[in-house]
C-alpha cells in the first residue's frame, strides 16, 4: 500500500497532471479513476487519463480544454466527454471525463441506461476490482478510494468481477477479463472464472453487438501477450461462443503475428484470420466478420487470408518457377502470406516474392507493340503477360528481347 506522499508523487509524474488539476480546481469534485489508478499502483505510467466528475463532465471538459487547448467531443447519452489535447502540450493523447453514475441493463448485452450517482456507486458499476479505484485529483493530499479491495487483488494478481451478474450484464467483460489477465500477468479469481464459464455456456457472448465484440477482441489481439490471451479464450470456450467458426490456436496466432513483421501484414488482422482458418469450412464465418464492422478492406483481407492461407502453405512447399510463384501470390493480402508462413510455408519463396518478384516490370508496354504495327486488341495484354512470365523465369533480358518476344506472341495469337 502506498503512502499518501508516494501516491501524490506518482500522480504528479503523469505528464501534464499539474495543469490538469489546476484547470479543474473550480470544477465539481474530480477523481483519477480506473486503469490509470491501477497502473499507477503497479508503478506504470498510464497511457490515457480517465477522470470521474461528480457533476457535469462536459462542462468540466470544456474548462480543461480552455486551459490545455484541444477539442472536446461530448457523448451526452452517457454523460461523458473526450479531450484530444494539441500535440504541443505534451499531455496524454486522450483525456476521458465521465460524470459519476449508476448503470442499469434492460436486457443482457445491451448498452446500459445511466443516471447520476456519487463516486461510491460509480466505482461499484465498473468491471473489475482492480479498475474500481479512484484518487482525488485536486486535493492537497490525494487519497485513494478503494471500497472493493482492488489493492488486495493487485497484490494477489487476480482479476475479480464486482457482482455475480457482471458477465451477463455486459458479456464484453469476458474478453476484457482475458485481456487484463494476460496484460498484467494475472489469473482469473476462481469465483470469477466460474462465472465466466457459466456466462459462456449460457451463450452470453451472442447477445452483444458485433461492433462491441470487435472493440474488445481486436484490443486483445493487439496485446503483446495476445497468444496467451487466445489460449485462455480457448480454455474458457469463449472462441466458439463468439462464433462456431473460431478456433483459438495460440501457436498459430503467435506465428501469424511474428510473420506479419516480415510480410507487412497488419498483425491484428493476421491474428484474426488465424482464429478463423482452422475451421474455414464451418458456416457463418463471413457473416460473423461482417457483424464486426471492421471496414470492407479489413473484412476482405481477413476472410481471404483465412480461406487461402492453407492452400498457399501447401503449394509453397513444392517447387515453383518464379513466374508460377508470382502468379500464386499476386493479389493475396499480406495477411494471407503471414498466415501461410505460420502454417509452415517456407520463408524463402515468400520473401523472394515480396522483395523481388512482385516488383519486376517489363521495359515495354502496349504502346510499343502498337508502334510496331500490332493492332490494338486483348491479345496485346496476353502477349505482355506471357513475356513477363518469361522474364521472371530468366528467359529474356533487355528491352529488345522483350519487344521481339512480345511481337511474336501478339502476331501468333
Amino acid at each position: 500500500m502506498l503512502t499518501e506522499r508516494q501516491l501524490a508523487e506518482r500522480v504528479g509524474a503523469i505528464p501534464g497532471m499539474g495543469r490538469i488539476a489546476a484547470a479543474l480546481a473550480d470544477a465539481p469534485p474530480c477523481y483519477l479513476v480506473g486503469g490509470a489508478v491501477r497502473d499507477l499502483l503497479l508503478g506504470r505510467l498510464p497511457a490515457d487519463v480517465d477522470i470521474a466528475v461528480e457533476g457535469d463532465a462536459e462542462e468540466a471538459a470544456r474548462l480543461l480544454a480552455a486551459e490545455l487547448g484541444g477539442t472536446v467531443e461530448p457523448h451526452r447519452r452517457f454523460g461523458t466527454a473526450t479531450i484530444a489535447p494539441s500535440a504541443a502540450t505534451g499531455l496524454p493523447h486522450e483525456i476521458n471525463l465521465a460524470g459519476t453514475r449508476r448503470e442499469t441493463y434492460q436486457v443482457p448485452g445491451a448498452l446500459p441506461e445511466v443516471e447520476p450517482a456519487p463516486l461510491s456507486e460509480d466505482l461499484r458499476r465498473r468491471d473489475f476490482t482492480v479498475n474500481a479505484m479512484a484518487v482525488d485529483l485536486v486535493a492537497r493530499q490525494p487519497a485513494l478510494h478503494d471500497p472493493l479491495g482492488g489493492c488486495d487483488d493487485l497484490a494477489a494478481g487476480l482479476i475479480r468481477v464486482l457482482h455475480p451478474r457482471s458477465f451477463e450484464d455486459d458479456p464484453t467483460r469476458l474478453l476484457r477479463a482475458v485481456r487484463y489477465a494476460v496484460r498484467l500477468g494475472f489469473a482469473l479469481e476462481p469465483g470469477t472464472e466460474r462465472l465466466a464459464r457459466a456466462a459462456v455456456a449460457a451463450g452470453a457472448p451472442a447477445t452483444v453487438s458485433g461492433g462491441r465484440v470487435a472493440d474488445e477482441l481486436l484490443d486483445l489481439l493487439a496485446e503483446a501477450e495476445a497468444p496467451a490471451g487466445v489460449a485462455l479464450m480457448r480454455e474458457l470456450g469463449l472462441d466458439v461462443a463468439l462464433c462456431p467458426a473460431l478456433a483459438a490456436d495460440a501457436d498459430l496466432v503467435a506465428g501469424a503475428q511474428l510473420a506479419a513483421g516480415e510480410t507487412g501484414a497488419d498483425p491484428v488482422l493476421a491474428a484474426l484470420a488465424a482464429l478463423l482458418c482452422r475451421r474455414a469450412e464451418v458456416g457463418g464465418a463471413a457473416g460473423w466478420v461482417d457483424r464486426l464492422e471492421i471496414g470492407a478492406a479489413a473484412r476482405d483481407a481477413v476472410l481471404r487470408a483465412a480461406a487461402s492461407a492453407p492452400e498457399l502453405a501447401a503449394r509453397l512447399r513444392g517447387p515453383l518457377a518464379p513466374s508460377a510463384l508470382r502468379r500464386l501470390l499476386d493479389g493475396e493480402p499480406a495477411e494471407a502470406l503471414a498466415l501461410a508462413l505460420a502454417l509452415g510455408a517456407p520463408g524463402e519463396p515468400v520473401l523472394d516474392y515480396l522483395g523481388r518478384l512482385r516488383h519486376v516490370r517489363l521495359e515495354i508496354d502496349g504502346a510499343d507493340l502498337v508502334a510496331a504495327g500490332v493492332e490494338p486488341s486483348p491479345a496485346l495484354g496476353r502477349a505482355l503477360d506471357a513475356v513477363l512470365e518469361r522474364k521472371l523465369d530468366g528467359e529474356l533480358g533487355g528491352r529488345d528481347a522483350e519487344l521481339a518476344a512480345a511481337l511474336a506472341a501478339a502476331r501468333g495469337a
